[in-house]
């Protein structure tokens, strides 16, 4: 068997990435052989799991029994920060979960007072970027402005192989970086629901069984869009009064989803239940009778939730994106009109893989976000007293996830993937000096003598 070094938050870290990467290292243990590489300062490693390695350990396993290949998977939480010291310098396979990495980068290098380098980085990306952008940068005053000069170049020059979840970004890459080596993994989901369950999660929360109940699952994040859906709440609930909004999900320091809906005056319609284990979120998927899945800005990300909540045959509210052109959907047109949702089919070169007739089928109601008011109004107010829709919509979900993004189609795609980067070249470490590998011999000789269990990487 191929040896495979995976670097990955896991479990109980709380992230998706985390759940994601625990169940495609499952579907590839009897293919190849993993050992996972955690942050080593985290509670990651208090675990069974025997695979679990500190990445601490990785450059003298490394050195001792080289790996046939090194998957990354990388994103911009922080608990992906460990990962970058070591994708420079052991080229591998690169799972970009996001389409720029920008914020993480400039956290990482200006948190650490490395001015200096963040400048050198931000050059090698952008060379046709004015000088001053940097400096902006380093004073924290570029915001929403990150997402202009997303830093992906020293990431897909150094790997072997990069790969993304969406067909439009592996076409806006290849277009940017013509050299490098892509490829797409389609993101895949379990299709359980625990039906069985969702009356008594109404019952814990006091909604009664007739109440239309929308959903939000995650961090409970302005870029989740949840006040504009608290808004569109208080002004859906004065014509729809038997609505509530649950939100699935643990809140963030920067922003107060709940004295923003006590201000609105629906505190009483809406339920915070915070963080909910991975064993419960299919109840609460089974629970909603719609599913608000949007997000703006966008990094060019696969929502794994949107997937999931897909799988659970779930009505659900998007933003309108442009790496989701290939989503039959429904848009909003006009204001409180009876027929206010429109049919939006894919281009041809975009068309869904499902076949005939059901690939011009909507699947979900997608928002754009010039009118996001207004639509997301709309669309909440006509799913919240058309069940007939809602239950259309979600039959034709479950049946897109089951042609696209099981685990089964993800498994496939790995394989496929992996087998291209074991047989293709290491990228190109890029020419700065805070990246390259020096000294590495002489740590290599250290660690032959002594076998010690050290991080010869430094920062990088």
């Amino acid at each position: 068997m191929k040896r495979l070094a995976w670097f990955t938050p896991l479990p109980p870290e709380r992230s998706g990435i985390a759940t994601y990467s625990a169940e495609i290292i499952g579907l590839l243990a009897e293919t190849y052989d993993i050992d996972i590489f955690v942050d080593s300062l985290s509670s990651q490693l208090n675990g069974d799991d025997t695979r679990r390695i500190s990445a601490y350990d990785f450059s003298w396993r490394q050195i001792r029994n080289p790996y046939d290949l090194i998957v990354y998977q990388l994103g911009n939480a922080t608990c992906h920060d460990y990962i970058w010291p070591y994708m420079f310098r052991y080229p591998g396979l690169v799972v970009l979960h996001d389409g720029q990495l920008h914020q993480a980068r400039a956290r990482l290098l200006l948190q650490q007072k490395r001015y200096d380098d963040y400048r050198a980085e931000f050059e090698y990306n952008h060379p046709d970027a004015r000088a001053g952008i940097a400096y902006l940068g380093i004073a924290g005053l570029l915001g929403s402005f990150h997402y202009f000069w997303p830093m992906l170049r020293t990431v897909v020059d150094s790997a072997r192989v990069v790969a993304v979840h969406n067909a439009t970004l592996v076409r806006e890459l290849r277009e940017r970086f013509p050299e490098v080596c892509l490829d797409r993994i389609r993101m895949g989901v379990t299709g359980a629901a625990d039906a069985s369950r969702a009356e008594d999660i109404r019952a814990r929360h006091n909604i009664s069984p007739d109440t239309v109940v929308f959903a939000a699952f995650g961090r409970v994040t302005p870029e989740k869009r949840i006040a504009q859906t608290l808004r569109a709440l208080a002004a859906i609930a004065r014509v729809t009064p038997q609505v509530h909004l649950l939100l699935v999900g643990e809140p963030v320091p920067y922003y107060d989803a709940v004295t923003e809906a006590q201000r609105l005056g629906v505190a009483d319609r809406v339920t915070f239940t915070g963080f909910v284990d991975n064993r419960d979120l299919a109840g609460y998927m089974s629970c909603a009778d719609v599913c608000l899945c949007m997000r703006w800005p966008s990094s060019g990300e696969t929502s794994a939730a949107w997937l999931r909540c897909l799988a659970a045959g779930r009505a659900t509210i998007v933003t309108d994106l442009h790496h989701t052109i290939d989503v039959p959907a429904l848009v909003t047109r006009g204001t409180w009109t009876p027929s206010p949702l429109v049919e939006v089919t894919p281009p041809d070169q975009n068309a869904s893989e499902l076949s005939g007739k059901q690939s011009k089928l909507p699947l979900c109601v997608s928002i754009d976000i010039m009118d996001e008011e207004n639509s997301l109004q709309v669309a909440m107010e006509r799913l919240a007293r058309d069940r007939t829709l809602r239950r259309e919509l979600g039959n034709r979900a479950k049946r897109f996830w089951a042609a696209r993004h099981t685990l089964k189609h993800m498994q496939a795609d790995y394989l496929r993937v992996i087998s291209l980067a074991l047989d293709s070249p290491s990228g190109i470490t890029p020419p700065l000096p805070h990246l390259r590998p020096d000294g590495l011999e002489t740590a290599r000789d250290i660690l032959k003598d002594m076998g010690m269990s050290v991080d010869i990487l430094g920062r990088a």
